[in-house]
């Protein structure tokens, strides 16, 4: 169930896993590699990487390190490193990555800024204090 990405050395061992029928909103931060195929609406933020499985249904921003999608994703992608899209998944919105994949049957629709000989910057949430 937890295993590395197949021709992703940049995958490290999953930390996390939000299974089909998982349904997240809010701001989502972490450290290591997290495995998405529920659903999950709002802000992921990570220096790491992003999975997102076939199942997976995300609406919102992302500020990623490094993102493999075949799920579903509308909003904005921030990779630092680089992104891969794998078929039979689809993205509709804006990407900023340096490195780019896109596999054949991949449905994108929208934009894509890639930023070469230079790291892409990522952005930092507020951190506000958890109120008791």
């Amino acid at each position: 169930m937890f295993r590395k990405a197949k021709g992703h050395p940049e995958v490290g061992e999953t930390v996390a896993f939000l299974g089909k029928g998982t349904d997240f909103r809010g701001v989502l931060h972490f450290e290591g590699t997290i495995r998405v195929d529920g659903r999950l609406e709002g802000e992921v933020f990570t220096k790491d990487t992003l999975i997102v499985g076939e199942s997976a249904d995300i609406t919102g921003n992302l500020n990623v390190g490094t993102i493999i999608t075949s799920g579903k994703i509308t909003g904005s992608i921030t990779a630092a490193v680089n992104a891969h899209f794998v078929a039979p998944g689809s993205f509709s919105g804006d990407i900023t990555t340096p490195v780019l994949n896109v596999d054949e049957g991949f449905y994108f629709n929208g934009r894509s800024d890639m930023k070469k000989d230079q790291k892409v910057a990522q952005l930092e949430p507020k951190k506000e204090p958890l109120s008791a």
